[in-house]
């Protein structure tokens, strides 16, 4: 969910940090983790963002029910998932900043209670824009959570393996949490009520609320201030993106939106908007997003293959979706079941790459990573039809899933190495936005590639096999079309390939310069 990289030479990134003189308050990171219960710590932080991402795809079974029962056409219920994407895009960057300021503990357990009232009122939620304003600020809250909670996780565990075995699980929740959205969604809508892929979160935030200010030292507050005009052009810029390219999407009927004047009018605002914050940051003496933050080579090059890979993945949850539901015949608790298996090989995965981390270094599990979940598009491109489950996914999604376990904690241990205490929220923030604006970009572009080839294969087929059932000229359609989107997004995972191999250098130890004093 634009990012400027600030090119060095290729000398540039140390074996051991150097601060910049604009680098204030750092020490050398504690010996050992912080707060007096560090298991108990982490599992408030992986609940905590298992529910957030959740919320991405968990509503997304259940919107028929959400149709029928509040009325919303076929374009207005594109706003139940969208005005939570806007909300959390934009306001990503002033989540993580209000943590670094205002103190990371109080800001989360704020964050969380939000989400929750929220969720609430969505549940409770009897019109159409009671529901939309409820989502709103869900995606507010989980601005909120998302920065907030990383940077929890790596000024609560020490460099090491402790962070090391904190972050792989923190990821494996991030990458597994779509499908297992998918499960719990099917599961809620089928044997209770669409109201309750709402609920669910009540009771989870509150108990996250209780425990958080126990298991979480206090962290620095930070002086400085937002910055109004940054963070009003910022949050603007980014949320208008995120629209502009959720807007442009192909549809399923495969009529373009990109030539659409509310698509080329919103980009273009979104454009000015984002040139305006990254001068306005340039000049300004208090930046909410200082840009210093781009000057090593290996966070720049974290941040794009989180964004070259989630906007390939992104394709997985909705496509295969689709194709199950349409062509094998299953029903929403089926389809999200089959997600099972992808998101306990991402956690296992993920769990090992934690270890081998320490072994190995980031870069050669970055390397594997990005290249499995390239291979694994690929491999389910050529291999999807209407066979079943067991013969054209398994095998593919097993690979994608190997790959999505090394890549993300190995990615987010660089993104997240030799920043100061002070940049952890702004750091954070910037990984949270990759994955927004790469699902958004991951839904338009692959979105636009595979239902354009399918309704130009149903056009050949209406010459061609004029004698075929319609039904088995739509299956066959969906299998051109999904094929295609697939070689895309395989060609998307290979430019985070060549992001590692360009981009990212050996370090000798993952290590964020911090101060975790308690104040």
């Amino acid at each position: 969910m634009g990012m400027s990289l600030v090119k060095l030479n290729s000398s540039e990134t140390p074996l051991v940090h150097q601060p910049s003189t604009s680098e204030t308050a750092t020490t050398a990171p504690p010996a050992q983790a912080q707060g007096n219960h560090p298991a108990l710590a982490l599992t408030v932080i992986a609940l905590a963002q298992l529910m957030i991402v959740l919320d991405v795809t968990i509503v997304n079974v259940s919107l028929p029910h959400v149709q029928r029962a509040l009325g919303f056409s076929g374009n207005g219920l594109e706003w139940v998932v969208n005005a939570y994407a806007l909300t959390f895009g934009g306001l990503l960057l002033l989540g993580g900043r209000a943590g670094d300021i205002m103190g990371r503990r109080p800001v989360f357990v704020a964050g969380v209670l939000l989400f929750s009232g929220a969720s609430l009122a969505a549940g409770l939620a009897t019109s159409q824009w009671w529901l939309i304003a409820a989502r709103s600020a869900q995606g507010a809250g989980a601005a909120v959570i998302a920065p907030t909670a990383l940077s929890l996780l790596i000024t609560t565990f020490a460099e090491g393996p402790s962070r090391n075995k904190a972050m792989g699980i923190f990821a494996a929740v991030n990458a597994a949490g779509g499908a297992v959205g998918l499960l719990l969604g099917g599961v809620l809508t089928t044997y209770a009520n669409w109201r309750w892929v709402f609920f669910v979160n009540v009771p989870v935030g509150v108990l996250l609320a209780i425990l958080a200010p126990g298991v979480f030292a206090a962290s620095k507050r930070l002086t400085g201030r937002f910055g109004l005009p940054g963070a009003l052009s910022g949050a603007l810029g980014l949320a208008l993106l995120v629209f502009g390219i959720s807007h442009a999407a192909t549809d399923q009927s495969g009529v373009s939106h990109w030539g659409d004047a509310a698509t080329i009018g919103t980009l273009a605002a979104a454009g000015l908007l984002l040139v305006t914050f990254v001068i306005i940051e340039w000049r300004t003496s208090h930046p909410l997003m200082p840009l210093r933050i781009f000057a090593d080579r290996n966070r720049s090059g974290a941040y794009l293959i989180v964004l070259c890979v989630v906007t390939a993945m992104f394709s997985i949850f909705f496509f295969l979706t689709v194709f199950m539901q349409t062509v094998w015949g299953y029903s929403a608790l089926k389809a999200g079941a089959a997600y099972l298996p992808m998101a306990l090989a991402v956690v296992a995965v993920a769990t090992l790459s934690s270890q081998l981390v320490e072994r190995l270094g980031t870069r050669p599990l970055l390397l594997a990573g990005t290249l499995l979940v390239a291979g694994g598009m690929f491999w389910l491109s050529r291999s999807l039809t209407a066979q079943g489950y067991a013969s054209d996914v398994l095998g593919p999604i097993l690979v994608l899933a190997t790959g999505l376990g090394l890549t993300f904690p190995a990615n987010n241990l660089t993104a997240l190495s030799h920043v100061s205490e002070k940049d952890a929220g702004l750091a954070s923030s910037l990984l949270n936005i990759g994955q927004q604006i790469g699902g958004s970009i991951g839904l338009a572009v692959l979105g636009t590639v595979a239902w354009s080839a399918v309704a130009t294969s149903l056009r050949h087929q209406g010459v061609a096999a004029a004698h075929a059932a319609a039904p088995q000229m739509h299956a066959y359609a969906l299998e051109v079309g999904f094929a295609r989107g697939f070689e895309v997004a395989a060609g998307i995972a290979l430019l985070a390939v060549l992001a590692v191999v360009v981009m990212i250098r050996p370090r000798q130890t993952p290590h964020i310069t911090e101060d975790v004093s308690p104040t």
